[in-house]
């Protein structure tokens, strides 16, 4: 069987992950090829042209009312039992390598749809003129490849591909990268001006005259993938965000529809357990001379100093200088309101954050924030920095920063208000540090409350707040008064295995045959 993965992101090619979906792109076509399937992935080319690689073809592809000429490479890094292919155009590679471009608010995704849009364009050129090998299975990735479920239903040029087998998967459906039908050279008409289409199926139920390419993928492909079973069950009941549920996005009655034909499917995503032995001897003095390496490049980036580094480089040097026997809690991940909602929720007369801090400072503990996005955030962040001795936040990214926390903190914090598969959680657990997360998405299978981790939910936002300090404070509990279930919950979490080989499996089974 000869599968074609279709994505924005892929980790086997260098600065080509901002998400959790480059992790998918790099691991799970390896193990599907242990599983004897052959498999092909293509991105657009941000900028590979220093790879060593292959021009496969060049293909003439109609677009926005002229003809673009998109050159198909095959992509040589390291191992290659995985085909990798990237498509080379000018529009692809305008932001000097980066993957995505954030369009102001009154035009959202405006520049990337057009981006995407003619990458999807160009792929459905390539596989009908055979520059690229017509698989067994096509298998989408989010958004940013739904358009190719549009043309190959719509586009009678592409009638050949009817019977091709289709797989989408929702890796986070909060991102749809909707844009208008028309009027806008930014829209669904704009790109494929000749295109006749059913506007019923691809129109979002919130903004009829609007294109939503999540829903159309949804309602074109043969089978709709979610990265968790539970994440695949929480999309088909409507968010309720100020009650702090966060399913369906106004897309759950597709989902539900699709449901009732077989057609969805909750696979949780894998994770590598071949990992680098040394980080298992690293000691605290190397995590914070790896804080300071990335704070000073982080720091010499930026023509003035900012706050937020200044305090951060105080704080190391105060840890460093004074150290103390409480335990470290750590978090890594883009600061969204995904992962942050319930840390800047209101908590007597402060946030939680600020709570959880004096919980534990009374044990003597420390918490250290890796992670950057949202600048409101990040701003609360380096204010709750500033009041509280025991919190270092660090607003980047550093990989090795990111692998020493998950490798030397004793309670990783993941309190997300929804979370599709994560990857996080298991890389703490496998470094054998227990989590704390809210039970929703993968979290929820993944991590059992007082077996492996330590886990707490609410229906609103005001109990999910409660029970999270509740949750925390046991934790710290757990661990100063009960020694033996501590330590069986750390070994539980080490022992714990989320394999790529069992996912490929779960693909052959449910989503290819």
């Amino acid at each position: 069987m000869h599968v074609l993965m279709v994505a924005a992101e892929n980790d086997a090619l260098p600065n080509a992950k901002v998400g959790g979906v480059a992790d998918v792109l790099r691991d799970c076509p390896k193990a599907l090829v242990e599983q004897g399937l052959t498999v092909d992935v293509v991105i657009p080319d941000y900028g590979f042209s220093a790879l060593e690689r292959i021009q496969l073809g060049t293909v003439e592809v109609p677009f926005a009312g002229s003809i673009h000429s998109v050159q198909v490479w095959q992509v040589y890094v390291g191992q290659q039992q995985v085909r990798q292919i990237v498509l080379s155009h000018s529009l692809f590679s305008q932001h000097n390598g980066d993957v995505y471009c954030n369009d102001d608010g009154d035009r959202p995704f405006a520049t990337d749809a057009t981006k995407f849009a003619l990458f999807n364009a160009s792929l459905c050129e390539a596989l009908l003129k055979g520059v690229i090998t017509r698989p067994d299975v096509l298998h989408l990735h989010d958004w940013h490849s739904a358009c190719v479920a549009v043309l190959l239903k719509f586009d009678q040029r592409f009638a050949s591909f009817s019977s091709l087998r289709t797989v989408y998967t929702v890796h986070n459906i909060a991102l749809q990268g909707i844009r208008p039908f028309k009027g806008d050279n930014s829209s669904l008409e704009a790109w494929f001006p000749a295109l006749s289409y059913n506007g019923e199926l691809l129109c979002d139920p919130r903004y009829p005259h609007c294109f939503n390419p999540v829903r159309s993928a949804i309602n074109l492909v043969d089978k709709i993938h979610l990265v968790s079973p539970t994440y695949a069950q929480e999309v088909l009941q409507a968010s309720q965000p100020h009650n702090g549920y966060f399913g369906g996005e106004g897309l759950e009655q597709d989902l539900k529809h699709a449901s009732a034909k077989n057609k969805l499917v909750g696979i949780l995503n894998g994770c590598e357990y071949n990992i680098d032995k040394q980080l298992a001897n690293s000691q605290l003095a190397d995590l914070y001379a790896a804080i300071e390496q990335a704070l000073f490049a982080w720091m010499a980036s930026k023509v003035t100093l900012q706050s937020g580094y200044y305090i951060a480089h105080q704080r190391l040097l105060k840890f460093i200088q004074q150290p103390v026997s409480g335990p470290l809690v750590t978090s890594v991940g883009r600061l969204t309101d995904q992962k942050a909602l319930l840390l800047r929720q209101p908590y007597q007369n402060q946030y939680v954050l600020d709570e959880l801090c004096q919980k534990l400072a009374e044990q003597q503990g420390r918490m250290i924030i890796l992670g950057s996005g949202d600048p409101t955030l990040e701003n609360i962040m380096t204010a709750a920095m500033a009041r509280n001795s025991n919190l270092l936040f660090l607003k980047g990214y550093g990989n090795n920063v990111g692998d020493l926390l998950y490798e030397l903190g004793d309670l990783f914090l993941m309190p997300s208000s929804f979370e599709p598969c994560g990857i996080s959680q298991m890389l703490a657990m496998r470094a054998g540090q227990p989590c704390l997360v809210h039970q929703v998405g993968g979290l929820n299978d993944t991590i059992t409350d007082l077996k492996n981790g330590f886990s707490f939910c609410g229906d609103t936002l005001q109990m999910q707040s409660e029970a999270l300090v509740r949750c925390f404070e046991n934790a710290l509990t757990v661990r100063r008064e009960q020694p033996k279930l501590w330590q069986k919950i750390t070994s539980n979490a080490k022992a714990a295995r989320f394999t790529w080989s069992q996912v490929a499996k779960d693909y052959l089974g449910k989503l290819y045959n």
